[in-house]
């Protein structure tokens, strides 16, 4: 198993949802963060003021899938994530051991 990690702009939720939905993903967890890449932020002005907003808004998603399903599932994450221009976003997967579903105890690919 894999845990597929996704942070991307506010605004492509929606359509991350829709397209991992599509890929017959079972659930995921949706966390607001902030950061930076290498836009390092921005300038804003605001009542006159010009100020720098160094961590920029973001959402991350978190999805546990099998290893088959892994490529296909950060393909279609970057597909509707993907507007073209700086600050997209990152994803990445890492090795899942052990998955249990608190309220069965189903370990493994059952869990998911």
């Amino acid at each position: 198993m894999k845990l597929i990690t996704a942070i991307i702009k506010p605004y492509r939720l929606d359509e991350v949802k829709t397209a991992l939905q599509e890929m017959g993903a079972h659930g995921l967890t949706v966390t607001e963060a902030s950061g930076y890449g290498r836009q390092h932020g921005h300038t804003e002005v605001y009542r006159g003021a010009e100020y720098r907003v160094d961590l920029v808004p973001k959402v991350r998603i978190d999805v546990v899938v099998e290893d088959a399903d892994a490529d296909a599932v950060i393909d279609a994450v970057v597909r509707a994530a993907q507007t073209g221009k700086i600050g997209d976003g990152k994803v990445w997967a890492v090795p899942v051991e052990t998955v249990v579903r608190v309220r069965t105890g189903e370990r493994g690919p059952d869990a998911l």
